[in-house]
């Protein structure tokens, strides 16, 4: 009993600071969310409690802005997933450990720069007159500028860049864990390299690969950052709906209620995100349960 009333004391750090910075103020958000603007110089009220904020949240106009995102999301996220899985698996599993340090700092020296900076580098890069567009013609590859900046490819391209190290991190991790042994246990057994990573590697690395998604998908869908420096009108997402509703319009109801929007699309997403790889791969468990005759 001494070493439970132990351990939840410890933890009441942990859970006033959940409390105070994220319970609190995501119920702040809701809240305000119920509200409306009162007039020009007022930022909220919520003397009358409406729905109306979201309905003006979910409107044709702002409807679109939230498929962008989804859109730019899932394939950013999946494209992370692409590039970060054969990368930690390299480095898991074929590189020496003497060296895995070294790759490891490299994963990380562009969180050292900070994340404006990181982005607005590459505006610079891939503007119509940068370094890229212009060796680029010089070798005969376009006919003229590069016409990839304001445009949700270059928003893509953004996120790819800014994310990856959130996925590659995690996936090392967890392919760092499977060890050798187990693999070469798979192969003594006469499963060859696919079969292992299919029913070995790849079952035993799924906390790793869940956490990398989650670390990847959740900021992205909320970044304004990526969107409002490298894709202008044709790449904007709802993060920044939402900033500009607060700092711009000073409109604190309406963009709390896309806030609560945006959380309640991420959840749902990621929930049938889940729901579809157990339907998928709910046959191979079937398949390899172990049944014991009675």
């Amino acid at each position: 009993m001494r070493r439970r009333s132990l351990g939840g004391l410890l933890a009441l750090p942990a859970w006033a600071w959940l409390v105070a910075f994220f319970v609190a103020p995501v119920l702040l958000v809701v809240w305000f969310s119920f509200g409306y603007k009162p007039g020009i110089f007022g930022t909220h009220a919520n003397d009358v409690l409406s729905f109306d904020r979201y309905v003006e949240a979910l409107s044709p106009t702002f409807f679109t802005t939230f498929q962008n995102t989804l859109w730019v999301g899932v394939l950013g996220t999946a494209l992370c997933f692409a590039i970060g899985a054969p990368v930690a698996y390299w480095m898991a599993f074929k590189v020496r450990p003497q060296r895995r340090g070294i790759l490891l700092a490299l994963i990380l020296i562009p969180f050292w720069t900070n994340f404006l900076v990181r982005t607005i580098g590459w505006q610079v890069i891939i503007a119509p007159e940068g370094w890229l567009s212009s060796s680029l013609q010089q070798l005969g590859l376009l006919d003229g500028p590069l016409d990839l900046l304001y445009t949700r490819g270059a928003v893509l391209l953004g996120v790819v860049y800014n994310y990856l190290p959130l996925m590659i991190l995690p996936l090392f991790v967890a392919f760092d864990r499977v060890g050798p042994l187990v693999r070469e246990a798979s192969k003594d057994l006469g499963a060859g390299k696919f079969a292992t990573f299919a029913r070995v590697t790849l079952p035993l690395s799924r906390p790793g690969i869940v956490a990398g998604v989650l670390l990847v998908y959740i900021p992205l869908m909320g970044d304004y950052i990526t969107a409002t420096v490298l894709g202008g009108a044709q790449g904007n997402m709802v993060g920044q709906l939402v900033a500009s509703q607060f700092q711009t319009a000073q409109n604190w109801a309406l963009g709390s209620a896309m806030a609560v929007v945006l959380m309640l699309v991420i959840a749902l997403s990621i929930g049938a995100a889940a729901a579809l790889v157990w339907l998928v791969l709910l046959p191979a468990r079937l398949r390899n349960r172990l049944e014991i005759p009675a």
